[in-house]
């Protein structure tokens, strides 16, 4: 199987999903396993998450590079490692400590699945990364890249990977015409990526595959003359590299509006808990609601009436603090940040009302990114704001 991989340049265009019963006859994976450690061993970044094959600083950077770019990466590992230097470490911290250095990487289940992890393995494995690939893929947050990433850097076990930019270059590798992200080119594209993996330094070869389709066959305009792989290469062969593979269909961007309302009381801000199952779960943020094309008096009633709704709470007239713009997703988002002032509050409000933070104590607290910008205009911009608390509207 592994001597049987790559479809020659001649042949591939007919194939709109190869199989590997067209692979090429050997020595070429020998000489691409040859080709490609050579180069990674000259041409590799020198990362802090490189700097030795310890299985938890492994297993945290692979989370953290999930769908989050490497410049924005160093950082926060740098943060994250010093405040929790060990499996131990992050297991017996408490959850909002997690969250808060996880702030502004996003994706925020990924750092709570990070920290059931650490309480995993701490319980069951006695603090130490697990090498074993079954007691790794039962790990919260750990899928099959995931696991075969950290068995294969930090163990040197021999699993194949597939992320983005591997996607991308065994695409082109073995000149793949299908939809590598679909049932059927994944599971091609998997079969690519076990057959090519050498028996020796399997870990260096996987790291050796990122890197190179990061730094050199990137999507647009590859840098197939700095490749080590160029002759090789069917696509490049073919002069195939913009077509391969195909771009994703580009999602229709929708418009929506939300209100996000800072109500102060004396020095304090109201901040709500997220809970399960809602979106930024366990991180604290200022309450939001959705807006259509309310203006006006009309605005004025619809923040009014969502906080007596969902709150229990009156508050005097909002006035506008900021406007916010952001994407998430398919989504570009208006956020209209607003300040009132707290009027009162029924007796029997019910759970997730939320508490009350002067602008010091919410430094401490783990937000999302919006609720971050938010609360830095609290001690200046917020307390500038004449304020003319009233009846609630409605």
């Amino acid at each position: 199987m592994e001597r049987q991989l790559v479809p020659s340049a001649k042949g591939f265009a007919s194939h709109s999903t190869p199989h590997l019963s067209c692979m090429m006859h050997p020595p070429f994976p020998t000489s691409l396993a040859r080709r490609l450690l050579a180069w990674y061993r000259r041409s590799a970044r020198p990362l802090p998450w490189r700097v030795d094959r310890d299985s938890y600083r492994v297993w945290i950077s692979e989370i953290m590079l999930q769908q989050t770019q490497v410049a924005t990466v160093e950082a926060y590992f740098a943060r994250f490692m010093a405040a929790f230097p060990s499996v131990a470490h992050l297991a017996a911290a408490p959850e909002a400590d997690v969250l808060r250095l996880w702030e502004g990487l996003g994706y925020y289940r990924r750092a709570r699945q990070l920290h059931r992890a650490a309480k995993q393995i701490v319980a069951e494995h006695g603090g130490e990364f697990p090498s074993d690939g079954d007691a790794v893929r039962r790990l919260p947050g750990i899928g099959r890249y995931t696991a075969g990433a950290v068995l294969s850097i930090a163990f040197d076990r021999r699993e194949p990977i597939l992320e983005a930019n591997t996607v991308r270059l065994l695409s082109r590798l073995v000149a793949f015409r299908g939809n590598p992200h679909d049932a059927a080119g994944q599971k091609h594209l998997w079969q690519v990526a076990a057959a090519i993996l050498p028996k020796r330094s399997p870990g260096e070869f996987n790291q050796a595959l990122m890197e190179l389709g990061s730094q050199v066959c990137t999507p647009r305009e590859p840098r197939c003359d700095a490749c080590p792989l160029e002759m090789l290469c069917p696509t490049r062969a073919a002069g195939l590299q913009a077509a391969i593979p195909p771009p994703k269909t580009k999602p229709r961007i929708e418009s929506v509006r939300h209100a996000a309302i800072v109500i102060r009381r004396g020095p304090r801000v109201l901040l709500v808990e997220r809970q399960e199952g809602e979106r930024w779960a366990g991180l604290w943020d200022f309450p939001r609601i959705a807006l259509g094309g309310e203006q006006g008096a009309a605005l004025d009633r619809r923040i009014v009436e969502a906080l007596q709704a969902d709150l229990g709470m009156s508050i005097g007239e909002p006035e506008l603090l900021s406007t916010l713009r952001h994407s998430v997703t398919r989504f570009r988002i208006t956020l209209e940040c607003y300040a009132a002032e707290f009027l009162g509050q029924r007796k029997h409000a019910g759970p997730g009302v939320g508490k009350w933070f002067s602008p010091a104590e919410i430094s401490m607290l783990p937000l999302n990114t919006t609720g971050r910008k938010i609360s830095r205009l609290l001690p200046d911009g917020l307390g500038q704001l004449k304020h003319r608390p009233r009846a609630a509207i409605g």
